[in-house]
């Protein structure tokens, strides 16, 4: 779990949660077009795409005179699989708070 710690603190943000979504629905984009139609600056989508390329969720791809940038999908995987084990670990300690109560076991 401590490989997706990055892309957790990353993914606390809203507007970088929307640039993902956004980037992950409409593949590589650019700075114009990630900020078309909202109210975040250009400057301030540049700032939390470098926080997402420093958590490793997303890159940068020179295009002609633009740069693109594009989600990369292996620490969404880890976050993924993070959040599985944690579902895991609460389904079991429900089950054995449940088992307890109905008297067939401890609560440990």
């Amino acid at each position: 779990m401590a490989r997706a710690a990055p892309a957790f603190a990353a993914l606390g943000d809203r507007t970088r949660l929307r640039l993902v979504a956004r980037l992950a629905a409409e593949g590589p984009l650019s700075i114009t077009r990630l900020t078309a139609g909202t109210d975040v600056t250009r400057q301030a989508v540049s700032k939390h795409l470098r926080v997402l390329a420093g958590a490793g969720l997303a890159r940068s791809v020179p295009q002609g005179r633009e740069r693109l940038w594009q989600l990369r999908p292996e620490p969404l995987d880890e976050v993924r699989r993070s959040l599985d084990l944690i579902s895991r670990r609460w389904d079991e300690s429900l089950d054995r708070l449940k088992a307890a109560l109905e008297g067939k076991g401890s609560v440990t």
